[in-house]
């Protein structure tokens, strides 16, 4: 009788462990974040008998189960999708080209397939890039910032579409910045191509969300509509961490400069080099105008193939290094007051692309008057407010 009684509490203990084990493994399978662009299911049969045109880069990619990828127009391409053309944004197709530099018209030499280009002159395209176009993909991984401009490149494709009675598929894709919001609200009279739309420098929302904003608020031209789908991801919410697999851009290079980068692109409006031409971009700032007694970090900045011609290159920048900085939960102003404040010249920190990357003029008037970065955040307050319920209808996935 004691036997059975052990040999029936080892089984009951067997049993609890298995169970457990395969809850485990089930919760861990089903908390795997599945990108817009791997649920072929659901948009492949949207494509079916249509002309195709993608708006991609590097990262426009479908993951596999062994953690590599393919890129999405090679796999459409596999699966006999008509696609006629690539539209490539900043950066380029493959995401090598400077940010600012020109991207150029071209042939994608592994597919044949054109390549059109969307920065520079020809930011939106014409209506004879779309003839014979019946749906555009939109496929790019964007990092939460309003001065990252695919989300401008965004607008443009919206708008086309719109104009052009064109059907879009945005593939969605996780917001590495999406636990927060913060930065002051743009000002129209500063609308640019790195600020678009009266919102926050980090916004919170994903490519997908952004897109449904920006129908719903009326933001395109004479307040046309675009014809839109979102293929929402599966086990996302913006409270989960997400290392992004591939680069978003030459000078993003892991999850430590993504998540300084809504802080620290304020430098790119200043004499301060942000890590441009070395190897810790946007993760530390420097120059040769701020003071070596106060900044012991020093870095020579170096032609590299994510800046060709970087600010102060081959000179010797004193500054901080803040690759073991904690994570942001808000966009922090001390290093931009800190430099501001410690700089040999403070007539010529600032340049004239400072107040479009602020999104306002207020931003660097408060800075010269002195204030705190606690009386600066103060101001934003209000705007970041209504801004939190204007987004309340866009937003898919909980915080």
């Amino acid at each position: 009788m004691i036997y059975n009684c052990l040999k029936n509490t080892v089984y009951f203990i067997l049993l609890i462990n298995f169970s457990c084990n395969a809850q485990q493994k089930l919760n861990s399978d089903d908390s795997d974040i599945i990108v817009g662009a791997n649920l072929t299911e659901t948009y492949l049969p949207l494509l079916k008998d249509k002309s195709v045109a993608i708006v991609g880069n590097q990262t426009s990619v479908i993951f596999k189960k062994d953690n590599s990828y393919v890129h999405l127009v090679d796999s459409l391409l596999n699966r006999k999708v008509n696609i006629k053309k690539v539209f490539a944004p900043e950066h380029g197709f493959r995401g090598k080209a400077d940010a600012g530099e020109i991207v150029k018209d071209g042939i994608d030499t592994k597919t044949n397939l054109p390549i059109v280009s969307l920065y520079g002159d020809n930011k939106k395209p014409k209506p004879e890039q779309l003839l014979g176009i019946d749906l555009i993909i939109f496929d790019i991984q964007d990092v939460g910032a309003r001065f990252y401009t695919y989300i401008s490149t965004l607008h443009y494709i919206m708008e086309a579409c719109a104009e052009n009675n064109i059907k879009l598929l945005v593939l969605d894709r996780p917001n590495p910045n999406g636990h927060y919001i913060d930065g002051p609200i743009l000002v129209e009279e500063f609308k640019s191509f790195v600020g678009m739309h009266p919102v926050p420098i980090v916004h919170g929302l994903t490519i997908g969300e952004y897109a449904k904003m920006i129908n719903g608020e009326s933001w395109l031209n004479n307040s046309l509509k675009c014809d839109l789908k979102v293929i929402e991801m599966k086990n996302y919410n913006k409270t989960k961490s997400y290392d992004l697999p591939i680069k978003p851009s030459p000078n993003l290079p892991n999850s430590k400069s993504i998540n300084l980068y809504p802080s620290l692109c304020f430098f790119e409006g200043t004499n301060v080099n942000a890590g441009r031409g070395t190897d810790l971009q946007f993760q530390i700032f420097g120059s040769p105008f701020l003071d070596q007694n106060h900044f012991e970090f020093e870095f020579t900045p170096k032609s590299n193939p994510g800046a060709k011609y970087p600010k102060h290159e081959n000179e010797t920048c004193y500054g901080k290094n803040l690759q073991n900085h904690k994570t942001l939960n808000q966009i922090n102003l001390k290093w931009l007051i800190e430099a501001y404040q410690n700089t040999e010249n403070q007539s010529e920190f600032f340049n004239n692309f400072f107040n479009k990357l602020a999104g306002n003029d207020k931003l660097k008037i408060q800075i010269e008057a002195g204030l705190s970065a606690e009386e600066i955040r103060a101001t934003w307050a209000e705007g970041l407010k209504k801004y939190q319920q204007m987004i309340l209808p866009y937003e898919i996935y909980e915080d």
